[in-house]
Formats: structure tokens, C-alpha cells, sequence
């Protein structure tokens, strides 16, 4: 399947003047005869300055139709523009019927210009049509010339805004904009046509300098627009108005034959489209997302068109409020101070208003003490915006869109732009409901939701979701429509379709996890076959290595899902006994890159064979087979040093190692007769940071010993040659590990203290001797107080004071007594459940 990138339809940017002075009324754009003609608008794409200019036009003039850039197939879905349910921001999304993925989208906003000529037309009854080169002809010809020079990705034309900014002297396209547009209002009794007028003008002369300004293509959009342009004035004469990009305003009003114009878009290739509306959001609006026609401030844009006056004190009380909602103190006195900072900063810069900059400067001043970092709050909640537009339920779509739709309502899970986690319980019937959902989109390709670590329960039961929806999964659902008219049978169709597409056991055992977590039943029998196919064939140990940990993840959620696992369950079990026989000889004879890939398989095996033998399965077990499998990696020299670390440490981990066997093992590994690599290898398996090593090692006494104990040994002249090996391993470690570690070394060696208890005196450096009683009981009034006095014995009992002891029966051995009451604090109420 080949298809286009998918990005918004990329506008030439644009520009429109404000309506500040007066002109005579007759100034439209005449035509070659000399009549009146058509009223020519051009237009900066997204701009209020703009939108409210081409609102002031229309209501001056009153035209019986409109004309507006776009594809001519959406002229059935503009009716819906004027339902109370259609909430921009918005976008027109055409694709192509046989292939969803080629795509293009027309966003329109509140403040666009189109948006609100589309409005207005449809308010006054006026005739309203698309007049741009239809979606067909323009997704076919992205089709056609892709990894070409592509005329939707080619270098955009010169920026209008820019060349008319630098011959005003601003060396800031949007700060020129902002000046002589947004900031600007009609001056009473102004002609609100004479703008368009000068600024065709001025289009007219940048593009007798520029040409087409490298972008040919423009020449057909042109050519058709002329030929809809006619065709509108056949049919109302001259009372139409052309809302387009202010670029094209003088090829419209150029003096052309309807023949020259038809032989441009004669023979241009096709395919079939569907058009539709989808929900777009202001981030997306942004130039910086990649879109063509994009602006740097769609929020301040939205703001600007919204506000009836008073837009700077408007402005700051929106940022007040919303850095009072990130627990920021902001009072009504830092609010009145930004909006008098921005005043004085525009007055000083010369500016008629302040503006954005103005704005952002005095807000990080005053409300973010010279901060940036709330000041990216304020760029992203506001600057640009999280606004999501909405549809209206009777805008054509695929089935499953509208079987989507059905079950976010459903479910509670409405579609937001903004990053946000969600936390699962499976336990109850909704959140079960909504991660089913999740999962079958992911399968879908549809990426609304993501898997991620949860801050609470690791349990099987729970999930965390980070969800953030994007224009772009419309098509994404357009293309998954093909497998399916629900998410359910889609999802299903896919999943057989894939196993039987699967080339590797990886692949298959990741496709059953996915049919598990996702609840398809149907597609479980062809995943399963193909997986008994594939695992029956596969003889490399690796492959089956991978599979595993799928495998019994999934046996772990279907026990929580109420899903019938037993096949997988045999399958998993035939893998583990082939894995047990044959991964010795897959160890041996690797490189670095070989054994560090096997040291992760054997991890990731030990784990799923935990999860598929419970610990008290009978002798001769799985875990019993898996553990000589350990003990024969350990002890072959012939087993990259890596995996033998590796499995050493994870014998003694599971207690089947005792220390004196560990501790022989690592002698051996270690020693001088052993390369230095190979030395490396065993002691980063044995201990290595990506394993969790450090924290084992501080919190684990045996282990320090351990490895204290052989670097306590080794010889004076063999040190330096051990010593690279040491930085590599502990270096891994985060800098608060190797600091506590060096003060366990400094205290002395940990072995001293295995044999300390009552009489011996062995001790570890800077401990004492015995166990301090007294010192120990003087924890015993907070625990009183914490878990109630009846659980708490009257003083710590020492065993060399228990009855019975030897030690009591020596003269002048001391005796437990009743300790005090603890009168240094007043008691506290025992409230609630008694605490374990």
C-alpha cells in the first residue's frame, strides 16, 4: 500500500490589511470587460485580522454567493457548518477510498477567514461553494509524485508577510502583522473594500517580481478557480465574492480564455474520495507541528478574534488564572502590573498595542519572577492552546468511527488533546470495557492510548494508560475501516490476517499477548495454530527464548480477564522444557554483542518460567529443571562469562547457591589466570548495573561480602589489571549507590560480622559488640503509640534475657525490667483500624 505523508494541505500564507482608511466604494477587483466584477478577498489563512475584515466586506456588500478556497467534493458537508453541535477548530478531511492512508485535511479555525465567510453565507442564505482543484485531482497528483519533488511538500512561495514587513522596515514579519492588522481597528465610516483593493495591489507587484514564486503548480489551482469563477457568474452574475489566499488574488483577476484554462487542468491523473469533517486542535494549527500554512499563536489568535475590547487586560486575567491553577500565587495585583509593564514596553518599542511579545515579556517578569519554565505553562495552555474542536453526530463517516464514537460516549472516554493518565482498575466492569478498547485500537494502529508504567499497584489487575488524541487518527481509523465495520471485528479480522502473515515465533507469541489483552476470542484458534505451527519449526534457541516471556504474560492476564488459556498454557510449557535442553550449547562460542543479547534472554526466561511454575510445584518441576539448566551455565568455562555471572547470581537469589559455592565460582572467574574481558564479563553479570546490581549490593550483606572479600584478595600486582574492570561495572551505578557503597568499604569488610551474636564480640568496624538493649527500647513508646500498646512488649527482649537462657543464670546478670511509662509526650487517641 503506498500512501502520502499525512499533513494538513499546505497553504500559501497570506496576508490581509485592516480596514483603517477610506476609499471609494467602487473598489473591487475589475475584470478584463471593464464591469464591476467579482469582490476578491484575499486573505491571511488563520488570521482574525482577516476574518474580520472579510466579516466587515460581507456585510457591506452583501453578495449573493461565496466563493471560498477548498476541494469542491466538501460543497455537500458545508450545510454543517451551521449546526450549533460543529465546534471549531475543525478540518476538512478528504481521502483516497481505495487507499485511507493518502490523505490530506483543510483545518479551519474560529478566526479563519473561510470559517467565518462559510458562516455568514449560511446565516444570509447566500449561495456557498468550493471553489479550489478538487481533492481528487490533488491527492492523486501527491500520489503520483511521491519521492519526486513533490508540489505538497516543495519550498513554499516567498511569504508575503515577510516581503511586505521588510519593505515597512520591520526585520519581524509577525510583529509587522500584528501592527498593521490585529492591532488596528476600522476607522468610523471606512470603505471595509478598500484593503483587499490596495492589498491585491501589492500582490499584483510581488508577483510580477516573484512569478510564481517556485511553486508551478499554483498555475493549475489558479486555472480551475477561473473556471468555477465563471461558472458562479453565470449563475448570480456579478454579486460574488471570492474568499481566497491574498497570493492568488491577481491570477483570478488576470485576463485569460476558459479554453487556456481547461487545457491547464485537462488530463490531470484521479482517484476516488471520500470528504468528511474530523475535530483538529490549535496545536496542531501550529507552524511549528509542521503545517504549511500554520501560525506561531493559535491561542492568542482565538483570543484576539474573541475579545470585545480590552484584549492585553483580558489576556493577563486568562494567564493569572491559569497559573493559579498550577498552585502559583498570582493576585490581582500582579495582573494589573503586567498589563501597565506591557503598556510601557509597546509605548518604548513604538508599537500601537502591545502584543504578544509585549505580553509574554511582562507576564515572565511579573507573574514567573523571571522564570521560563511557568512561562512554558503559558505557551502551551494558552500561547498555542489545548482547544479540541467537535462534530456534529450526522457528519458522514466511516462505521467504525461512528462505532468508536459510540463507545468513548459509552465508556466515558472522551477524545482530549492534552497529554493525561489514566488508571485502570480491571476489577470493575467499566475500566475493563476501556482498556479492551485501547488495546484493540493499538492493534489497530490506532495509538490513542499507551501502556506505561503505574505509579500504584504493580498488580496484574491494574493499568496505566498516557492518552492524547491527534487529528491524524482520523485517518488511522479510516485505514483500520477496511478490516471492519467495529472496532471488535476489525480488530479480529486484523489479528487472524497478521498470524497468518507472521514469520517468526516472536512475532505469534506477541500477536496471542495482544489477542489476550484485547479480549478476541475469534481470533484466539488462528493465533493459536499458527503458534503451534511456528514453535513446532523453530529450533533456535534464542527465538524461543523471546517467545517465552509473551507467553507467560499472557497466562498471566488471561487469569485475570477470566480467559481460557490452557493451550497457551501447553504451548508455554513445551517451549520452557525446549528451551531447558537447549540453551547450554546456545551459550557458547558468542561475542560481546551475543552474550550481553543471551544474559537478557536468560533474565527474561527466569522470569517467565517464575510466573509459569508456582513455588510450590513438585520435585522435578519446571523450576527444578530451569535451575540445573543455571548450575550448568555457571560452571562451564566453554558459556560466555556474561551468562555465567548471570546465572550464578540468579542461583543465589533463589537460595540454591550457598555462599561458599558463590564465592569458588567468582575465585574462579576472577582470577589471574582468567582474561581480563572475560574477568569483566562475569563480574557485570555477576553484579552489572543494568541488572539492579548496586542496590543488591547495599542492601544485600552476603552479597557485599562476597565481592568484598575477592577484592580484598586480590593480589598487589594484579590490582591495576583488576581495576578497569571495576570502573566499568560500578560505573553504571547511580552516584548515590557508589557513594554508599564506598562508605561500606571504608567500614571494613562484611564478613566480620556473620558470625557476631551474643558472646562472640565479632563486630563490623564502627558497630559494637552486642546488640544495645536500652537503645533499642527507646523505639518502643512511638510503636506503642503507632500500633497500640497491647502489641508491643514492655521492653525488648533480648534472647540472652529470656528465661531459661544461660546467661540468666550467672551472677549479676542483668534482668529485664518494666520500663517506664513515657511521660515525655500527652497520648494520642488510638483511632480506626489497628495497623499490621
Amino acid at each position: 500500500m503506498t500512501s502520502t505523508r499525512v499533513t494538513p494541505t499546505t497553504a500559501t500564507p497570506t496576508t490581509a490589511t485592516p480596514a483603517t482608511t477610506a476609499a471609494p466604494p467602487a473598489a473591487r477587483t475589475p475584470p478584463a470587460d471593464g464591469a464591476a466584477g467579482p469582490l476578491l478577498l484575499g486573505v491571511r489563512h488563520h488570521g482574525p485580522g482577516s476574518a474580520r475584515a472579510v466579516l466587515a466586506a460581507l456585510e457591506a456588500v452583501e453578495p449573493r454567493a461565496v466563493l471560498v478556497e477548498g476541494p469542491p467534493e466538501a460543497d455537500a458537508l458545508l450545510a454543517f457548518a451551521a449546526d450549533p453541535e460543529m465546534r471549531p477548530p475543525v478540518a476538512l478531511l478528504a481521502h483516497a477510498v481505495d487507499d485511507p492512508g493518502l490523505a490530506s485535511f483543510w483545518p479551519m479555525a474560529e478566526f479563519s477567514p473561510e470559517w467565518v465567510a462559510i458562516r455568514w453565507a449560511l446565516a444570509h442564505g447566500a449561495a456557498v461553494r468550493f471553489v479550489d482543484l478538487p481533492a481528487a485531482h490533488s491527492l492523486a497528483l501527491a500520489a503520483a509524485t511521491q519521492g519526486e519533488a513533490n508540489w505538497e511538500t516543495s519550498p513554499a512561495p516567498p511569504d508575503p508577510i515577510a516581503l511586505l514587513a521588510e519593505a515597512a522596515g520591520y526585520d519581524d514579519p509577525e510583529r509587522w502583522w500584528e501592527d498593521v492588522v490585529e492591532h488596528r481597528s476600522s476607522a468610523p465610516g471606512a470603505d471595509p473594500v478598500a484593503p483587499f483593493a490596495a492589498l491585491a495591489e501589492a500582490m499584483a507587484a510581488l508577483r510580477e517580481t516573484y512569478g510564481d514564486g517556485g511553486h508551478p503548480r499554483d498555475a493549475v489551482r489558479e486555472a480551475f478557480m477561473r473556471i468555477q469563477l465563471r461558472a458562479a457568474r453565470k449563475d448570480f452574475g456579478d454579486e460574488v465574492a471570492v474568499v481566497c489566499g491574498a497570493w492568488h488574488v491577481p491570477a483570478l483577476a488576470a485576463r485569460t480564455t476558459l479554453t487556456a484554462d481547461r487545457a491547464l487542468v485537462k488530463g490531470l491523473p484521479k482517484v476516488k474520495t471520500g470528504m468528511t469533517w474530523v475535530p483538529w486542535t490549535h496545536r496542531r494549527l501550529a507552524r511549528r507541528s509542521g503545517y504549511g500554512a500554520g501560525i506561531d499563536a493559535p491561542g492568542w489568535y482565538a483570543h484576539l478574534f474573541r475579545a470585545p475590547d480590552r484584549p492585553v487586560e483580558r489576556w493577563m486575567t486568562e494567564v493569572a488564572g491559569l497559573l493559579r491553577e498550577e498552585d502559583r500565587f498570582v493576585s490581582p495585583a500582579h495582573v494589573i502590573e503586567a498589563v501597565r509593564l506591557a503598556e510601557t514596553l509597546a509605548a518604548l518599542r513604538g508599537r500601537p498595542l502591545a502584543g504578544l511579545t509585549e505580553a509574554t515579556d511582562a507576564v515572565r517578569a511579573v507573574m514567573c519572577d523571571g522564570s521560563d519554565v511557568p512561562l512554558a505553562l503559558v505557551h502551551a495552555g494558552l500561547v498555542v492552546g489545548t482547544a479540541l474542536g467537535d462534530v456534529p453526530d450526522g457528519v458522514p463517516a466511516v462505521p467504525l468511527q461512528r462505532d468508536l464514537t459510540r463507545q468513548q460516549r459509552a465508556l466515558r472516554l472522551k477524545p482530549e488533546p492534552p497529554d493525561r493518565e489514566v488508571e485502570l482498575d480491571l476489577r470493575r466492569e467499566n475500566d475493563a470495557a476501556r482498556s479492551l478498547l485501547l488495546h484493540r485500537l493499538r492493534l489497530l494502529a490506532v495509538d490513542w492510548g499507551e501502556p506505561v508504567a503505574g505509579r500504584g499497584s504493580t498488580g496484574t489487575f491494574r493499568e496505566t494508560w498516557r492518552l492524547r488524541w491527534e487529528p491524524e487518527l482520523s485517518v488511522r481509523i479510516a485505514e483500520a475501516g477496511t478490516w471492519g465495520t467495529t472496532v471488535l471485528s476489525a480488530a479480529t479480522a486484523k489479528a487472524e490476517s497478521e498470524a497468518c502473515l507472521a514469520t517468526t515465533l516472536g512475532e505469534v507469541t506477541a500477536l496471542a499477548e495482544h489477542c489476550l489483552l484485547a479480549g478476541l476470542p475469534g481470533a484466539l484458534p488462528v493465533v493459536m495454530r499458527a503458534l503451534a505451527d511456528r514453535a513446532a519449526l523453530d529450533a533456535d534457541v534464542s527465538h524461543l527464548a523471546e517467545a517465552l516471556p509473551a507467553l507467560a504474560r499472557s497466562l498471566r492476564y488471561g487469569d485475570v480477564r477470566a480467559t481460557d488459556t490452557a493451550a497457551l498454557g501447553e504451548v508455554a510449557a513445551g517451549l520452557a522444557a525446549r528451551i531447558c535442553v537447549g540453551l547450554p550449547a546456545a551459550c557458547t562460542g558468542l561475542d560481546a554483542d551475543g552474550a550481553e543479547a543471551m544474559r537478557r534472554a536468560v533474565d527474561e526466561v527466569h522470569g517467565a518460567i517464575a510466573l509459569l511454575a508456582p513455588p510450590d510445584e513438585p520435585a522435578h518441576g519446571l523450576r527444578d529443571r530451569w535451575a540445573a539448566v543455571l548450575g550448568k551455565l555457571s560452571a562451564r568455562d566453554t558459556v560466555a562469562g556474561a551468562v555465567r555471572g548471570r546465572a550464578t547470581r540468579l542461583l543465589l537469589d533463589e537460595g540454591r547457591l550457598g555462599d561458599g559455592e558463590a564465592a569458588r565460582l567468582m575465585g574462579l572467574a576472577l582470577s589471574a589466570g582468567t582474561p581480563p574481558p572475560h574477568a569483566a564479563a562475569w563480574i557485570d553479570g555477576f553484579i552489572g548495573g543494568a541488572s539492579g546490581g548496586g542496590m543488591l549490593l547495599v542492601h544485600d550483606e552476603r552479597l557485599f561480602a562476597l565481592v568484598d572479600g575477592w577484592l580484598t584478595g586480590v593480589p598487589d600486582d594484579a590490582f591495576t589489571d583488576v581495576l578497569p574492570l571495576l570502573r566499568r561495572t560500578f560505573s553504571a551505578y547511580e552516584p548515590g549507590v557508589r557513594r554508599t557503597l564506598g562508605e561500606l568499604a571504608r567500614r571494613g569488610p562484611a564478613g566480620a560480622g556473620r558470625a557476631r551474636g551474643p558472646g562472640t564480640g565479632a563486630a563490623l568496624p564502627g558497630f559494637g559488640p552486642e546488640l544495645d538493649g536500652p537503645r533499642a527500647d527507646a523505639v518502643l513508646p512511638v510503636l506503642r503509640l503507632v500500633l497500640g500498646a497491647e502489641r508491643v512488649p514492655a521492653r525488648f527482649e533480648h534472647p540472652e534475657h529470656a528465661p531459661g537462657h544461660p546467661e540468666q543464670d550467672r551472677p549479676g546478670s542483668p534482668r529485664p525490667t518494666q520500663a517506664k511509662p513515657d511521660r515525655t509526650r500527652p497520648a494520642i487517641p488510638r483511632t480506626g483500624v489497628d495497623r499490621p
